[in-house]
């Protein structure tokens, strides 16, 4: 590939994915590459990157996913994808597209679908342990899809910020416990930190908690009531900053998060999203328990007593230090020179 050669990354509709192209979009321009993203105008696509200098042209389609919708609606996005799939397919050919990086979700469909149409290069990441719709059907197609998971494809590091790796430290025992819900808040794990916020204060445990926008000012009232001083916030450009104070986690299971707390050396108690599709979180977590590297209870397993348990009998320092050899550094830099030298 030419060095001024343009590259397409496509995907996104939840944060996850988009810090994923994120990291990929960065290494790409470090290599001299010109960036072109397609993604959705639903979802969280433009705010990511309507404003990011890295990438030379924004594409946001109107794209829906298909998943969780009926008959006609299914009926209504998969036509709406096929039609911009062919105008995709042109602006390949514009641009001179040699290969195409697709992070999954819905945004990605109509440039995955377009490499189908015109013979162009598709690479994949799959972020999760249970592969996604749109990836499983790409998949047929693709030179190559990377995981974290399986040796079915090609196995790599995650592709995680190097802000976490750099401010990674060994956690020798819990003075502070940060509860993850995302930027959108999870309510189960909100009510849930409220609820062992005594016993944690009790035990001179410090609480760091990303309550989400929708629940900050009730969160917030709650710990008010209970006279509870807590570090809360809804969202942060710089999570790192909150994770890398903290020496224990209860977090969703997503994979972007999972692989950064592992980058970050952080012991976690992971609390998958009960619907995500194909229970992908749960599986995310398990892949990491099955290897001793972390605890998981579903949401109706959530207890006072068996998550104190958890806080008692883990040996932080040792979980921290084996958390060092589950993730490299440079699993995106990998990623993008497979992709550069195909």
């Amino acid at each position: 590939m030419s060095n001024k050669q343009y590259i397409v990354v496509c995907g996104g509709g939840t944060g996850g994915h988009l810090k994923v192209a994120k990291t990929f979009i960065d290494e790409l321009v470090t290599r001299g590459f010109k960036i072109i993203y397609i993604g959705s105008v639903s979802g969280q696509d433009k705010m990511w990157f309507e404003n990011y200098d890295n990438i030379d042209v924004k594409i946001f389609l109107q794209t829906k996913g298909v998943v969780n919708q009926g008959f006609f609606g299914k009926f209504k996005s998969l036509f709406a994808i096929l039609k911009l799939s062919f105008y995709v397919r042109k602006l390949l050919k514009e641009y001179d597209v040699k290969s195409v990086l697709s992070v999954g979700g819905f945004s990605a469909a109509p440039a995955v679908f377009a490499t189908f149409l015109s013979g162009t290069n598709l690479f994949i990441h799959e972020q999760n342990s249970k592969m996604g719709a749109l990836n499983k059907i790409s998949s047929i197609w693709a030179k190559k899809l990377f995981t974290s998971y399986s040796k079915k494809f090609f196995l790599c590091d995650y592709p995680v910020d190097g802000a976490f790796f750099k401010s990674a430290r060994i956690r020798k025992e819990i003075k502070s416990v940060i509860f993850l819900g995302g930027s959108q808040g999870a309510r189960a794990l909100n009510n849930f930190a409220l609820y062992v916020a005594k016993d944690l204060t009790n035990r001179g445990i410090k609480i760091i908690h990303q309550c989400g926008k929708n629940d900050f000012k009730k969160v917030e009232q709650e710990y008010l009531n209970m006279q509870i001083d807590v570090e809360l916030f809804d969202f942060s450009t710089n999570l790192v900053d909150y994770i890398s104070k903290a020496d224990f986690a209860v977090s969703r299971a997503g994979a972007s998060t999972l692989w950064e707390l592992c980058a970050n050396n952080l012991p976690t108690l992971f609390i998958p999203y009960p619907y995500a599709a194909s229970d992908h979180q749960y599986h995310n977590a398990l892949f990491l328990k099955e290897k001793k590297l972390g605890f998981v209870l579903r949401e109706k397993e959530l207890d006072a007593n068996k998550f104190l348990e958890i806080l008692d009998t883990c040996d932080v320092e040792d979980l921290s230090k084996r958390l060092q050899d589950s993730i490299k550094t440079d699993g995106a830099s990998r990623i993008v020179e497979l992709i550069v030298d195909s």
